[in-house]
C-alpha cells in the first residue's frame, strides 16, 4: 500500500489556509498578503511533516506525546512571534 501521508498533510494545510482566504473575503478585519499565506504554507508543512517524522520514527508512546507536544508549543510560539511579536524579537509583527 502506498503512503500518502504527504499528500494528506498537503491537504490539512491547504484546508487550514482556505480560512482565512475566506475571511478576506468577509471582512476587513483580516489582510493576509501572499507572503503571509506563503509563510503560514511554509511554518505548517513543516510542522506537518516533522510530526509525520516523529510519529513515524519515534516507537514509545510517552515520547511520541511529549515530542507532539514540544512541536505544537514551538508551532504557536512561532506563529504568536510573526503575528504580533510576543518576544520583540526583529521578524515579530508589524
Amino acid at each position: 500500500m502506498k503512503n500518502n501521508r504527504p499528500l494528506k498533510i498537503v491537504i490539512v494545510v491547504a484546508l487550514l489556509l482556505l480560512i482565512p482566504l475566506i475571511a478576506m473575503q468577509l471582512t476587513d478585519e483580516v489582510t493576509w498578503s501572499v507572503f503571509d499565506f506563503l509563510v503560514a504554507a511554509i511554518i505548517l508543512l513543516s510542522a506537518g511533516f516533522i510530526l509525520d517524522l516523529i510519529l513515524r520514527k519515534v516507537k514509545s508512546t510517552l515520547y511520541r506525546i511529549a515530542f507532539s507536544i514540544a512541536l505544537l508549543i514551538l508551532l504557536l510560539l512561532v506563529w504568536a512571534e510573526l503575528a504580533v511579536g510576543i518576544f520583540g524579537t526583529f521578524i515579530g509583527g508589524y
